[in-house]
């Protein structure tokens, strides 16, 4: 699972602390992103809304929560058996 790619206005959540993830998002917003997408899996998950509530809370107070999605992804494992895995997307809008 990539860790932290910012292709456009998109942070993926992984194993790292949530203060990482937390100044990737600010720093979209401070580049002029209106929204960024806040995006996890499996264990990841709840870090991901650690750091959606820790941005509204702490750093971009007029940021809001825009649309939460949520679904499964299929992934394969290194022996080639599919595993599904939970997965959620934060859309954090600034206006």
């Amino acid at each position: 699972m990539p860790e932290e790619q910012e292709d456009d206005n998109t942070v993926y959540v992984g194993s790292k602390p949530a203060m990482s993830y937390v100044l990737a998002v600010v720093t979209q917003f401070s580049e002029g992103h209106e929204t960024v997408h806040v995006k996890a899996r499996g264990k990841a998950i709840s870090r991901a809304v650690d750091v959606a509530e820790i941005v509204r809370d702490r750093f971009v107070e007029d940021a809001e929560i825009e649309d939460i999605s949520i679904g499964t992804d299929e992934i394969e494992t290194d022996e080639g058996d599919q595993l599904n895995v939970s997965s959620i997307q934060i859309d954090l809008s600034q206006p």
